[in-house]
C-alpha cells in the first residue's frame, strides 16, 4: 500500500486523490495540473500560479537547470523553491524529453536523481527511454528493457525523503505497457507517469492514447497514482481522468499563448479568427478581441497565457465536481462532441467498460442516457453481469409495459433498454432509474437484448417470454431462440 496517495472518491476510472508530498510538507489534492515552467522564461511567475490559479504543484525541467552553469549554481545555492519562488510540491524531469528530441544527453540516471535531491526537487524522474509510437515491438521491448533497468538504479539510490518517478513506457504495444506498469509497481517508487504519449495528442491519436493507458492501468495496482506525461490541453482531460490518470503537465497555456492561440475546451483558436472572447474568465471579461490583439506582443502573450490557465483549471474543477457527483462519463461524452477524434477516445474508453466496472461506484445520483455510447457504460456491463445472481423462478415473463398474460407466469420483471431484465423490486435502485428518452435507439434496445440473453444462458431451464414494444428483427434474433416473444403493440411471435 503506497502511503504517499489515498483515493477520496470515484466515479467510472477517474478518482479524487492525496498526494502526500513530504519534502515540500503539502498534500496535492488529484486529479492535478502541473504547470510546466521553463527556467529560462517567466511567462507567468510560479509565484502567480500559486497565488491567482491556485496551482498546488508544478513542474520544471532539471536537466535544464543542470546544464546551465548560472541556473545550475543558483539551483545548488537557493534551492530550488527559493529559485523558482514557489511554495507548493515541485516536480522535476530528468532530461528524457531531450534524449527522445536529439537522440542523447550527457547525464546519468544516478548522477540526475542526485541534482534533483541536491537541489531541492520534492518528486524526481530518472532517465527513462521514451519509445515513439509505432516502431517495431523488438526495439519497444529493448528500450523497456533499459527503462526497468533505470528504476531499479533508481530504487536504490539515496534519495531522502524525496518521492520518485518510475515512468511506464513500451510504445503502443498493449503487451508492453501492462507488463511496464506491473513491473513499475513491484518497486518502492511513488508516482507512475505513462510516457511517450504526446506523439499520439499531437496526432489527435485519442483512442490510441486510451488503450495505452488502459493497459498501464491494467499492471499497475489501485493506490499508484498516475501521471500523464505531456497532456496538457483541456479538451482531453475528462477523457483522460476517466481511464484512471491523476497528474497532467502542461507547456500548452504558454506555448499556445506564444502563437497567439486561445484555448478552450472544445478545441484551440487562433486569436485573429475571434469576434468574441467565449469566457468569463478575468482577461476575458478586462479585453475585447480587438483589445487583445492590440496589446505589445509580451503583454498579449502574458494575458492569452493566462487565460489558457483559467480555462485549463476550471476544467480540472468541473472534473472534479462531476466524480463527485457521479456524473463524470457524461462530461466526457460532452467533451467528445467536440472532435471526430475524442469521440474515437471515448468509444475506445468504453471498449475498456468492463475495466472501468472494478472501481466505478455501485451507487450514483443519475444515469442519463445521452446517446447509442450510453449502453456501452460501466453501469450497463455491471448489471449484465448480476443477472446471474438474481433468482429466477420456472416461468418468467420480462415485459417492457403492462401486459394481458401476466398471471400465466410466476413472474414478471421489468425489461428496459438499456439494461434489460430486472425484478420490479428493483425499479428504484441505481442505475434502473435512468432518464432514458422515449426515442429509444436501437444500441440500447440491443444492450437490453444482451442482458435478456445474458439471463437465459445462466439460467436455461426457465421458460422465458419477452414482452417488447416492436423491437426490431435484429435485435430479437440477439435473443435465444428458446424465448417465447409478445410484440405489445399486438403483433404476436418472432
Amino acid at each position: 500500500m503506497r502511503e504517499c496517495f489515498e483515493v477520496r472518491d470515484t466515479d467510472a476510472g477517474g478518482r479524487i486523490g492525496e498526494l502526500t508530498v513530504p519534502r515540500a510538507d503539502v498534500t496535492v489534492e488529484t486529479p492535478a495540473l502541473l504547470p510546466v515552467i521553463n527556467p529560462n522564461l517567466d511567462t507567468i511567475s510560479p509565484r502567480r500560479l500559486a497565488t491567482e490559479f491556485g496551482a498546488e504543484i508544478l513542474i520544471t525541467n532539471s536537466y535544464i537547470i543542470h546544464g546551465d552553469d548560472t541556473l545550475h549554481e543558483r539551483a545548488l545555492e537557493k534551492g530550488l523553491h527559493e529559485l523558482l519562488d514557489f511554495p507548493g510540491a515541485i516536480m522535476t524531469d530528468s532530461g528524457s524529453f531531450q534524449l527522445s528530441e536529439y537522440g542523447e544527453i550527457d547525464v546519468t540516471t544516478e548522477e540526475i536523481l542526485a541534482f534533483q535531491r541536491e537541489i531541492g526537487s520534492d518528486i524526481a524522474t530518472p532517465v527513462d527511454i521514451p519509445t515513439p509510437p509505432d516502431v517495431p515491438h523488438e526495439r519497444a521491448d529493448a528500450d523497456l528493457e533499459t527503462t526497468q533497468e533505470r528504476l531499479e538504479i533508481a530504487e536504490a539510490a539515496d534519495t531522502g525523503e524525496m518521492l520518485v518517478s518510475a515512468p511506464v513506457q513500451g510504445s503502443t504495444y498493449p503487451d508492453l505497457r501492462e507488463r511496464a506498469g506491473r513491473h513499475a509497481d513491484g518497486t518502492d517508487l511513488d508516482v507512475f507517469p505513462v510516457g511517450a504519449v504526446v506523439p499520439l495528442m499531437n496526432d489527435y491519436r485519442y483512442d490510441d492514447m486510451i488503450d495505452v493507458v488502459a493497459a498501464a492501468k491494467r499492471g499497475l495496482g489501485a493506490d499508484a497514482p498516475v501521471h500523464l506525461f505531456g497532456a496538457g490541453h483541456p479538451m482531453m482531460f475528462a477523457l483522460a481522468v476517466a481511464m484512471g490518470c491523476d497528474l497532467f503537465d502542461s507547456a500548452a497555456y504558454a506555448l499556445y499563448a506564444r502563437d497567439d492561440r486561445y484555448l478552450t475546451v472544445r478545441g484551440t483558436r487562433h486569436l485573429a479568427d475571434l469576434e468574441y472572447l467565449p469566457c468569463s474568465c478575468a482577461v476575458c471579461t478586462e479585453y475585447s478581441p480587438d483589445e487583445l490583439r492590440a496589446l505589445p506582443d509580451d503583454e498579449r502573450e502574458s494575458e492569452l497565457a493566462a487565460h489558457n490557465l483559467h480555462v485549463t483549471f476550471a476544467e480540472i474543477r468541473r472534473i472534479k465536481e462531476a466524480i463527485r457527483a457521479g456524473n463524470l462519463l457524461e462530461l466526457v461524452e460532452q467533451r467528445a462532441r467536440a472532435h471526430p477524434t475524442m469521440l474515437d477516445g471515448y468509444r475506445t474508453l468504453l471498449d475498456h467498460a468492463a475495466q472501468l466496472e472494478r472501481s466505478d461506484p455501485v451507487s450514483k445520483g443519475s444515469f442519463f442516457y445521452t446517446s447509442h455510447e450510453s449502453a456501452r457504460r460501466p453501469e450497463v456491463v455491471r448489471h449484465h453481469e448480476r443477472l446471474e445472481r438474481l433468482s429466477v423462478p420456472d416461468s418468467l415473463l420480462l415485459t417492457e409495459g403492462d401486459s394481458p398474460r401476466s398471471d400465466e407466469f410466476d413472474d414478471a420483471w421489468r425489461v428496459e433498454p438499456p439494461f434489460g431484465p430486472f425484478p420490479r423490486a428493483l425499479s428504484r435502485s441505481y442505475p434502473l432509474t435512468a432518464e432514458v428518452p422515449e426515442r429509444t435507439d436501437r444500441a440500447a434496445l440491443e444492450a437490453a437484448a444482451d442482458g435478456v440473453a445474458r439471463l437465459v444462458e445462466v439460467n436455461p431451464d426457465a421458460a422465458v417470454t419477452l414482452a417488447h414494444r416492436g423491437w426490431p428483427a435484429g435485435v430479437l434474433e440477439r435473443v435465444p431462440d428458446s424465448v417465447d416473444f409478445v410484440d405489445l403493440r399486438g403483433n404476436d411471435g418472432r
